[in-house]
């Protein structure tokens, strides 16, 4: 019988930069690293700069092994303001493009992916087929059909892919999801995530003119066109629209879901519930602000996931989280650098505080110093072949979980998975929710 892992396996058959930094075939790393210059700068390009894009181009352009070359954004104030700050940060100027397909013409050899979710996946796709080693924000897709299509696609062009999952960098949350793992809680048999905020009403939004600032066709890229602009779609509040976002569940319930997973070693489920809605305000708002998605892994472990865009009341003292919960106790970890251990009368056994300055509910860069442990990580996978902490195949995992969730929840009913594949199985109403539809010549294709 296919096992889970040789499913994995074989769908990224002939990759190395899954989970090896992508070796060329039949290169040694000795020989690798003399050809890229293992001491010389990594050039990058980063395509998305307005909020989470100026914050990772701010700590990028503050890494001694890499310089910001190229910048791209279809906002041209963003793009100035990134192009100035980068300019006084380092003493030299970026490239500046508003079309991705213009710059990737261009060397350098980093992407970094900070977009809107409808361009992750095509943009992700675009830079390796141009030779580009990609930094891909979570979440990988906007749809499980496009992590398929991204998971060949690095196996084809042996690109380095590091998904910006970055807690899986950050040294404490390593040394927890350890103790996780190692049976300091016993058994792990259910865990939580959770995230709050008090998001206000994106309104009714009213046609208006496109802003001079704005090149609204290279915005929508490959997605079909939505011909009249509203202004209540740009810039935050496209993640509330199913056109081009995928509601808070992959917004932050990626991070999430992620840790889950991680702490819980599981990969696909058995069984994805949702329920939730818009409940909050009436308005133009068509993801949950409520939801609450449900994992189940065969009869032995579960977990899940909440989100209150709408309602901030912390859960274990944070705004955001994971606990698990094991036969032994339970461990918290908060959306910081730390973790805390109870026992099974929920007395406080064990604190690991975080000293880097996290800054919980920054939504463009919560810690420069946590970001870089990310960043040299996927630096040494270029340079060295060192194993990414947040490869595309778990990254790609990740994404699908909470995008099954999405689908659960909008096709109003629980679904049934197959643990192998992540396929859902035998439901055409949900299946519809799959892929998705593209504009005419912005097909994904390898």
């Amino acid at each position: 019988m296919t096992s889970r892992r040789n499913f994995l396996k074989n769908l990224a058959t002939g990759t190395a930069a899954l989970s090896v930094g992508g070796i060329i075939p039949g290169v040694s790393a000795k020989s690798y690293n003399s050809i890229l210059g293992a001491n010389e700068k990594l050039r990058i390009g980063v395509m998305g700069v307005n909020s989470r894009g100026f914050a990772l181009a701010r700590g990028l352009a503050a890494e001694k092994e890499a310089i910001i070359s190229h910048l791209c954004d279809v906002d041209t104030r963003a793009l100035e303001k990134t192009a100035a700050m980068i300019k006084k940060n380092t003493g030299s100027e970026p490239k500046k493009f508003v079309d991705i397909r213009q710059m990737l013409m261009e060397d350098f050899d980093i992407l970094v992916v900070a977009t809107p979710d409808h361009w992750h996946a095509p943009a992700a796709l675009m830079a390796m087929q141009a030779g580009k080693h990609v930094y891909l924000e979570k979440p990988t897709s906007h749809s499980p059909a496009e992590n398929e299509i991204l998971i060949r696609a690095a196996a084809k062009y042996n690109k380095v892919v590091q998904v910006g999952n970055q807690r899986r960098s950050w040294t404490n949350i390593i040394k927890g999801m350890e103790e996780v793992r190692n049976g300091s809680i016993g058994e792990v048999y259910y865990g939580k995530g959770w995230y709050t905020n008090n998001r206000p009403s994106i309104g009714i939004g009213k046609v208006s003119p496109v802003p001079e600032w704005l090149n609204w066709d290279l915005w929508q890229g490959p997605a079909p066109r939505v011909k009249n602009f509203k202004d209540n779609f740009v810039h935050y509040n496209w993640h509330w629209f199913w056109h081009w976002g995928t509601g808070e569940a992959l917004n932050n319930g990626t991070h999430f879901v992620d840790m889950l997973r991680w702490g819980m070693e599981v990969e696909y489920p058995t069984k994805v519930t949702s329920v939730g809605g818009r409940y909050f305000y009436q308005d133009d708002w068509e993801t949950p602000d409520t939801q609450l998605i449900g994992f189940e892994f065969g009869n032995k472990k579960s977990f899940v996931w909440e989100g209150r865009s709408c309602n901030p009341k912390t859960t274990e003292g944070h705004g955001v989280g994971v606990i698990f919960y094991g036969e032994k106790g339970s461990i918290v970890m908060s959306g910081g650098n730390e973790y805390r251990v109870y026992d099974m009368k929920s007395n406080l056994i064990k604190q690991v505080d975080s000293t880097d300055g996290y800054q919980e509910g920054n939504l463009m860069g919560p810690s420069q110093y946590l970001d870089s442990l990310h960043f040299q990580n996927f630096f040494n996978g270029i340079k060295k072949s060192t194993p990414l902490n947040s490869d595309l195949l778990n990254g790609c995992i990740s994404t699908q979980l909470v995008q099954l969730g999405n689908i659960a929840q909008r096709a109003g009913r629980s679904l049934d998975i197959d643990p192998v594949t992540g396929r859902i199985k035998n439901d055409k109403k949900a299946e519809k929710f799959w892929g998705r539809e593209y504009e005419k010549g912005w097909e994904m294709k390898i």
